[in-house]
């Protein structure tokens, strides 16, 4: 009896040692000025610096807010962000909140959030998470943008 008692709290505690001694999560991404609205990254795009973002979890099943932090853009427009718990069940995005610059501020809805993976359950090693690029649209569009884009879209034939 002793014997599977043991096993029981072995099985059962075994996760939340390993766990416990690992890494926090390091979220790494950019934030861009999407000059073209393209929805996507060109040449024309620059990185903005200051750009306020947060993670946010969420319940899986009732979608409430469990856990946010945020952080701001380096002057290269790449944020950093430190996650000391594993969010197992929880469903987490990198989100936009802010950009500095008035001309760019309005958060593109294809490309104001990424889902970021916080848990070691699924086998991740890494410490380190990339996500996605996310963007603002400039209010104008800028010059040659037209141009580029059908470049971008021809055929190579």
């Amino acid at each position: 009896m002793a014997t599977k008692l043991f096993l029981l709290l072995a099985v059962c505690l075994l996760p939340v040692l390993v766990n416990a001694n690992r890494k926090p999560f390091q979220i790494i991404g950019k934030v861009y000025c999407d000059a073209c609205r393209a929805g996507f990254e060109t040449i024309k795009c620059s990185y903005i610096p200051r750009a306020k973002v947060e993670i946010r979890c969420y319940d899986r099943v009732t979608l409430r807010l469990k856990f946010s932090v945020g952080a701001e853009t380096d002057a290269t427009g790449t944020y950093s962000i430190t996650v000391e718990d594993d969010h197992q069940d929880q469903i987490c995005y990198a989100t936009l909140v802010s950009s500095p610059i008035k001309s760019c501020a309005v958060p593109d809805t294809r490309r104001n959030k990424a889902t970021v993976i916080l848990t070691r359950s699924n086998g991740a090693v890494s410490s380190i998470h990339h996500a996605n690029a996310m963007g603002f649209l400039q209010n104008t569009v800028a010059a040659g943008c037209q141009e580029l884009l059908r470049s971008l879209l021809q055929d190579d034939e």
